[in-house]
């Protein structure tokens, strides 16, 4: 089973809850994580891990956090190529689109994506499809 690093950013506490269900997803899949926020995270510890979890909420026009979690993935991206990856994150005001631009850029630099980048709106709901989908994000991953 693999071992999976989430690493995330959120502003408001959405992309949080979403990085909770994916965990737990890991979790009953029969697989182990570690969480981190960008700012613990760094190139030299992608090694530790089989697989990855990141998590940014959309910001400004569409885009990744630019002051802490861009800077991050900037920094670990040559090191992800052939690694397997799931992307997820919270958006309020725009379409979610971000996931697109993201899930593209790391295709770019070779991440093996294990499924579609999650957009959530808001936070997940309790019972709600929205978790159900970010539990089974996080299950793909584990078992990737």
């Amino acid at each position: 089973m693999s071992k999976v690093a989430i690493v995330y950013w959120s502003g408001t506490g959405n992309t949080e809850a979403i990085m909770k269900c994916v965990k737990k997803g890991i979790e009953q899949a029969g697989g182990s994580c570690d969480v981190f926020e960008p700012w613990d995270f760094n190139a030299d510890m992608v090694d530790n891990y089989t697989n990855f979890a990141f998590g940014c909420p959309a910001m400004g026009d569409e885009q990744l956090e630019t002051e802490d979690f861009q800077p991050m993935w900037d920094a670990i991206s040559p090191k992800l190529a052939g690694k397997k990856v799931v992307l997820f994150g919270s958006y309020n005001w725009n379409t979610g689109d971000f996931m697109t631009f993201w899930a593209e850029d790391a295709v770019r630099i070779g991440c093996e994506l294990v499924a579609d980048g999650l957009a959530i709106l808001d936070a997940p709901d309790a019972g709600s499809e929205d978790e159900d989908k970010a539990i089974a994000l996080g299950k793909a991953i584990a078992k990737a």
